[in-house]
């Protein structure tokens, strides 16, 4: 069981770094385009392209300031803005100066079309960038490809995987539901129980899970007992709790938005100390300190974590750097209030899709729209990125034909109001098959 494992190597040289060998059968390690030399103590230095211009490169950042999506939000934006400073102190984009353009797309699909649309014929960025929630990904990615802009999303449905999209939209730096679920579906099958309720928000993302937990159930020889798709707006939850089967082993959850600390605390109200054991994504408490009134009851559960939030949980070189740029604490806190609890889990998207959308400038040249050809074919032509202060969550794959990345997941156990991890994946345990070539799209 979960209590006798280990905890995780912290050695950046184990089976996490990406390996072309082990995935491919090759014996070249990943290397060349789209690898940044990120592993130097001193952070990223590299000499600038000759681009022929200091004009700054503008880069509109879709941010869900206001919705649904508000603490996500505000946590996307101060990483960006860290990120941002933090390449500009050290050379810039090819030499030339990062400006974030923001606008608030107010979590909205309709909204976010808009504000593409904005960034294309108002503002005039070079490239558009941020999105998470992932029908604000979907209602915004069609204006984008119509618009022929380069769009990096930091979401984690299976939409720019799945090739439902288009060639100009890219999820390069966080994993997707589905490789997350691949990754860890044995784990928790295996730990937990093999009889699991699901509960979801009801849009793509939680049909993704649906999805790819049903699959994962059936080839580990587990049974889906109920699957409750509770409305992302929803404020009570008691009723959908009633409904979970009395011979569910472990409840799979993962909820979003305004009302996840009152999930919890029903759930928490309706079992008691006679619950079935609980996996959860993080995205349930994102924003939430873990020792709130009422969330007790979540100490002996287990969650997904992305980058685990407590400092100890990963403590790398470029964990450390990254975590002092966005002025997080060891507790995953701000430094400057304790009680303002970061996203820690989805955040670190953005600061490594900035360094990636840099590579992609550096290598292609870029200088403006007419090479967004080049550099998106650059882009396409990248294998991964190595774990370092570009990309501190750890190395990834990357997929050209199908824009996505993927990379290690953690699964912590809180003890004592604290995650603890007692496990973290390796980028093999989340690979799949591309099931779509963008490559084959005319740009």
């Amino acid at each position: 069981m979960e209590g006798k494992e280990k905890k995780p190597e912290q050695s950046v040289k184990n089976k996490s770094q990406i390996s072309r060998r082990s995935l491919f059968g090759t014996t070249a390690a990943v290397a060349g385009a789209g690898v940044l030399a990120s592993n130097l103590t001193d952070p990223i230095v590299r000499s600038a392209y000759a681009a022929g211009s200091d004009a700054p490169i503008r880069i509109g950042f879709q941010v869900h300031r206001t919705g649904i999506g508000a603490t996500y939000g505000k946590w996307y934006e101060r990483t960006t803005n860290a990120a941002a400073k933090y390449i500009n102190e050290h050379g810039g984009m090819g030499g030339r100066p990062v400006e974030i353009v923001p606008e608030d797309d107010g979590t909205d699909p309709k909204r976010g079309a808009d504000v593409v649309e904005k960034f294309a014929t108002q503002h005039k960025v070079d490239f558009v960038y941020g999105t998470l929630f992932s029908h604000v990904v979907m209602g915004s990615s069609p204006r984008a490809g119509e618009l022929k802009i380069p769009y990096f999303v930091v979401s984690e449905g299976y939409h720019v995987a799945s090739g439902a999209l288009n060639r100009y939209v890219f999820q390069p730096c966080i994993t997707d539901v589905r490789s997350q679920i691949s990754a860890m579906s044995g784990w928790i099958f295996n730990n937990l129980g093999k009889k699991m309720t699901l509960i979801y928000p009801d849009y793509a993302f939680g049909y993704n899970h649906r999805d790819y937990a049903s699959a994962a159930a059936e080839k580990h020889g587990a049974k889906i007992s109920a699957k409750l798709a509770i409305p992302p707006t929803a404020s009570s939850f008691t009723r959908y709790f009633a409904k979970i089967p009395k011979d569910t082993e472990v409840i799979y959850h993962v909820m979003v938005g305004p009302g996840v600390l009152t999930f919890v605390r029903e759930m928490g109200e309706h079992f008691g100390s006679n619950r079935p054991e609980i996996f959860g994504f993080i995205d349930s408490l994102e924003g939430v300190a873990l020792d709130s009134p009422g969330l007790d009851f979540l100490n002996g559960t287990y969650f997904w974590e992305a980058m685990p939030r407590y400092a100890d949980g990963y403590p790398t070189h470029g964990e450390k750097v990254y975590r002092n740029a966005v002025g997080v604490d060891a507790n995953g806190a701000s430094k400057s209030d304790s009680k303002d609890v970061s996203t820690y889990s989805h955040m670190f998207g953005c600061w490594e899709t900035l360094f990636a959308i840099k590579e992609a400038v550096e290598q292609s040249g870029y200088r403006d729209k007419r090479d967004y050809a080049n550099l998106i074919e650059t882009f396409e032509g990248f294998q991964g990125f190595n774990e370092g202060i570009a990309h501190p969550q750890g190395s990834k794959m990357f997929s050209g034909k199908s824009h996505q990345c993927y990379g290690q997941q953690f699964i912590s156990k809180v003890e004592n109001s604290k995650f603890d991890v007692v496990h973290r994946t390796s980028i093999e345990d989340g690979y799949y098959e591309p099931e779509t070539d963008y490559t084959k799209l005319p740009l």
